[in-house]
């Protein structure tokens, strides 16, 4: 080879190399991916718990014992949910139910020896970071009908049939508390119709209807809530709660009204979105859409609104939770604020919310170790602390003693 093309070739290879040196240290570098939610539990004492004298411990014990009853009907071995070493089985927390059951109701001074001697506390992180967001939620009033007419067309459905929803948590441990739903065709599940297809009328002339109501945007916000009560045209109240979603990832439209500039972030609620899509009746249709997620409801007999616990939700005692990291019917500490009650004004002030809850719902929305969704009751006034609830907070766990002290050599 001539010297001058052997130069030649050489000092190519070197800038071809160089060049692929500087695009390679100039070229955009992806994200690190995200480091994984993990519940850590610390050992701790009642003393450690901001307010807990001065909770009425007995309007929690009632809540408990309604966990109880659902918690008395399942086998020992049953597990509860959540991350198997804090949750345990049915049968580690049934020596707790029937404690409770002997304890008198009224009694306060007795609620407080039973749960400081029944169980022991645990702090809550999520890997060493203490403090969560808590939000609220409510029972909503909408106005409909059980046929349609008039104003009453828009339509809340039954959950299909062919809808069929898996629990991730029977495949592998690290799915527990994650739950994934579609329709089957020659043998594969595959998604289910989104929330634009559903409202475009993919489910309509199938009998499906439970009711028809006169607002889009409330029936948006109820299948948010998870539970309403309707005021039929024709008389009476239907109360209806959650069947089943349609398997596509919720979605929180107030990101979105956020990266618009329609909103500020510290602006966001319940009320400044509602007020957004009705100031915007073209836009909030397709705004409403970026959820797809759907939201399937059952009538509701007797008292409610039902949890996914199965058991009636109290006000301001009953949290909805992420079942991934917490079993439900675990009594969890609060130490947080919620808005005003009753509320004035968007500038109420924050008042502090230290108390004892159990955990009996789940949402959507509620991803997390200590994250938690308070429920607020019915009524104008639960509508108002739920929807402008968004507040950090941070949670102790009250296990019984023999899961605590398992939990206690545990490599965290």
């Amino acid at each position: 080879m001539p010297r001058r093309l052997k130069i030649f070739l050489l000092l190519g290879l070197a800038l071809a190399l160089l060049s692929l040196g500087l695009w390679l240290y100039l070229r955009p570098h992806a994200p690190n991916p995200p480091i994984p939610d993990r519940l850590v539990l610390a050992p701790a004492r009642f003393a450690d718990l901001p307010g807990w004298e001065a909770d009425d411990l007995g309007a929690a014990l009632a809540v408990f014992r309604r966990s109880c009853a659902r918690i008395d009907r399942l086998p020992d071995g049953a597990a509860r949910g959540g991350e198997a070493e804090v949750a345990g089985t049915a049968g580690e927390w049934k020596s707790a139910c029937e404690a409770a059951a002997r304890v008198p109701s009224g009694d306060r001074a007795a609620a407080r020896a039973f749960f400081e001697t029944t169980f022991t506390p645990v702090a809550a992180s999520n890997h060493g970071e203490r403090t969560g967001l808590f939000t609220g939620y409510y029972e909503p009033t909408l106005h409909g009908s059980r046929t349609p007419g008039g104003r009453f067309t828009i339509p809340l459905y039954r959950r299909p049939p062919e809808l069929v929803v898996v629990d991730l948590g029977l495949f592998r441990d690290e799915w527990k508390g994650r739950r994934i739903a579609g329709r089957v065709e020659h043998g594969s599940l595959l998604p289910y119709p989104d929330r634009a297809e559903i409202r475009a009328g993919s489910l309509a002339g199938r009998g499906l209807e439970l009711a028809w109501v006169d607002d889009p945007i409330d029936a948006f916000f109820l299948e948010i809530q998870g539970s309403g009560r309707i005021e039929l045209a024709e008389g009476g109240v239907l109360r209806v709660g959650f069947a089943a979603q349609n398997g596509h990832p919720y979605f929180a439209i107030g990101h979105d009204l956020v990266e618009r500039g329609a909103l500020k972030k510290e602006e966001v609620s319940l009320q400044s979105i509602r007020a957004w899509l009705l100031a915007h009746p073209v836009e909030a249709p397709q705004v409403m859409a970026r959820n797809r997620s759907y939201v399937f409801f059952e009538e509701l007999k007797g008292e409610g609104p039902l949890g996914a616990e199965g058991v009636v939700l109290t006000p301001g005692r009953s949290l909805a939770v992420d079942l991934k990291y917490l079993p439900l019917g675990v009594p969890v500490w609060l130490d947080g604020q919620a808005p005003a009650m009753p509320v004035g004004t968007e500038k109420a002030p924050d008042r502090p919310l230290r108390r004892l809850l159990v955990a009996q719902d789940t949402g959507g929305a509620i991803r997390g170790p200590v994250r938690g969704d308070v429920f607020w009751g019915h009524g104008e006034a639960a509508a108002e602390v739920a929807g402008r609830m968004k507040h950090p907070g941070r949670i102790w766990l009250l296990l019984p003693k023999r899961i605590a002290a398992r939990l206690a050599n545990r490599p965290q």
